[in-house]
């Protein structure tokens, strides 16, 4: 019988971990996506040249879904992924904005989009765009990165890495 009650002890203190756990680990990402919610402000406040000439105005961008994508002509992953962010741009342009952030200079960002041109907006931060993306939840910096956010300029969800069309669709279906 003793063996029995140290079993339900057991189980019952292991049952009480993974639930101790599972509550600390939802709070945990509750909180940080509120504290990437409130650092995302500062995305609305900015401008960034275009490699074409002109301005990418963010705040120009609210009122519709955004997908921003943050990537360099030198990263192999963000150039894979720039065919399906102009697909998905073409599908959903009625619905969705797509722009994207070169952490690069304007030189190498027009020989690209000569190569390889697309329909959305193109912005320049160079590497000072790496502090942006620390404010959106990538605190390495690393690309490609993409943010989403809802119509009323709200940060819903990040990734970093490589996306694919069923990912992207998904994260539009779900706002």
């Amino acid at each position: 019988m003793g063996s029995l009650l140290q079993r339900r002890v057991m189980l019952f203190g292991m049952a009480a971990a993974a639930a101790a756990s599972g509550a600390g680990w939802f709070w945990w990402q509750e909180r940080e996506a509120a504290a990437i919610a409130a650092d995302a402000a500062v995305l609305w406040t900015r401008k960034f040249p275009r490699p074409q000439g002109g301005e990418l105005v963010m705040r120009e961008l609210r009122g519709r879904p955004l997908v921003l994508n943050f990537w360099a002509t030198w990263c192999a992953p963000c150039i894979r992924e720039m065919p399906t962010l102009q697909q998905f741009h073409r599908e959903h342009a009625a619905k969705v904005q797509v722009a994207g952030i070169a952490l690069d200079s304007a030189a190498p960002v027009n020989a690209f989009l000569k190569q390889h041109p697309v329909d959305f907006p193109i912005g320049l931060a160079g590497i000072e765009g790496t502090e942006l993306l620390r404010h959106l939840g990538n605190v390495n910096g690393l690309l490609p990165f993409t943010a989403v956010f809802d119509a009323g300029g709200r940060f819903v969800r990040h990734k970093l890495g490589e996306t694919n069309s069923a990912e992207l669709q998904s994260w539009i279906d779900s706002l």
